[in-house]
């Protein structure tokens, strides 16, 4: 997500809590507010998938998203 994009969902964000938002701005506001989140999603799991918890002993295990672990 740009930079640009942010700085919208914020000025939208101000503009809604000082005067509200058009039909427009509000469908805006909730497709960038999506977008922001989808990204953030992906991110964080991209961020897991590339992580490892190191036991006492030393060695590493990948960690597991939860519905993986609730099969076994």
């Amino acid at each position: 997500m740009t930079q640009e994009k942010i700085d919208r969902i914020n000025e939208l964000s101000r503009k809604q809590k000082s005067v509200g938002l058009t039909e427009e701005e509000k469908q805006e506001q909730y497709a960038l507010r999506r977008e922001y989140i989808e990204g953030f999603k992906a991110s964080l799991v991209s961020q897991l998938e590339n992580t490892y918890i190191v036991e006492p002993d030393g060695t590493k295990r990948k960690v597991k998203r939860a519905d993986e672990n609730s099969s076994n």
